[in-house]
C-alpha cells in the first residue's frame, strides 16, 4: 500500500431530505484527486421473528428500480440524537406496526463504501406485540406487509428480481448458511 489520503477541500454539490452529496478533494503521494461521495446520516434494518417463527417482509415501492421490492423494515436514522435501537424501534412500529421485547444486535456494516459513508445497523427482533402499523410517506402507505415461514424464504427470494443486502445479511446471520442464495 502506498502513501496516505488525505481530504484537502469538499464542496456541497446537493443536500436532500435522506442524503447529501459533495465533491472530496483527496490528497495522495503528492497528487490530488477528485470523489464525488454520498453523505448519510445511517440507517436501520430489522429482522422480525414472531411466536410462529415467521420473519416479517415488506413489498415496497422504491423509485429507483421502478417496482415493489420484498425487503426487512427499515428506515433511516433522521430523529435529531436518536441512537439506532431507538430508531430501530420506531421503524418497527411505523412500518410493521409491532414492539418487540427482545432485541439483538446483528452487526452494523457498510452499504456501498466505493460512493457512500452510510452505514447500516441490522437488528433481530423478537417476542413481538401487535400494536397497528402507522406507516408514513406514499410508499410506506402502499406497503403490503409479508410473513414468511423460514421453510419458504429461500424459494420465496429466488424469485424475487434482486435481493436487498440488508435481507441476505439478516438470514444469513440469524439462521446461518441455510440462506446462502446459490
Amino acid at each position: 500500500m502506498s502513501g496516505a489520503f488525505r481530504i484537502v477541500g469538499t464542496e456541497p454539490l446537493l443536500r436532500s431530505q435522506v442524503f447529501d452529496v459533495e465533491r472530496r478533494m483527496v490528497e495522495h503521494d503528492g497528487s490530488t484527486f477528485e470523489r464525488d461521495v454520498v453523505t448519510h446520516r445511517g440507517a436501520v434494518a430489522i429482522l422480525a421473528i414472531n411466536h410462529e417463527g415467521e420473519v416479517a417482509f415488506l413489498r415496497q415501492y422504491r423509485a429507483p428500480f421502478d417496482a415493489f421490492i420484498l425487503e426487512i423494515p427499515a428506515g433511516t436514522l433522521d430523529v435529531d440524537g436518536e441512537d439506532p435501537l431507538e430508531a430501530a424501534k420506531r421503524e418497527l412500529r411505523e412500518e410493521l406496526g409491532c414492539d418487540a421485547a427482545s432485541w439483538r444486535e446483528l452487526g452494523i456494516f457498510t452499504v456501498s463504501p466505493g460512493w457512500t459513508n452510510q452505514v447500516m445497523t441490522i437488528f433481530e427482533a423478537r417476542e413481538l406485540t401487535m400494536v397497528g402499523r402507522r406507516p408514513e410517506g406514499p410508499e410506506e402507505t402502499s406497503s403490503s406487509v409479508v410473513w414468511l415461514p423460514v421453510t419458504s424464504i429461500k424459494s420465496t427470494l429466488r424469485r424475487e428480481p434482486a435481493i436487498d443486502y440488508t435481507v441476505a445479511v439478516a438470514l444469513h446471520r440469524v439462521f446461518g448458511t441455510f440462506f446462502d442464495l446459490d
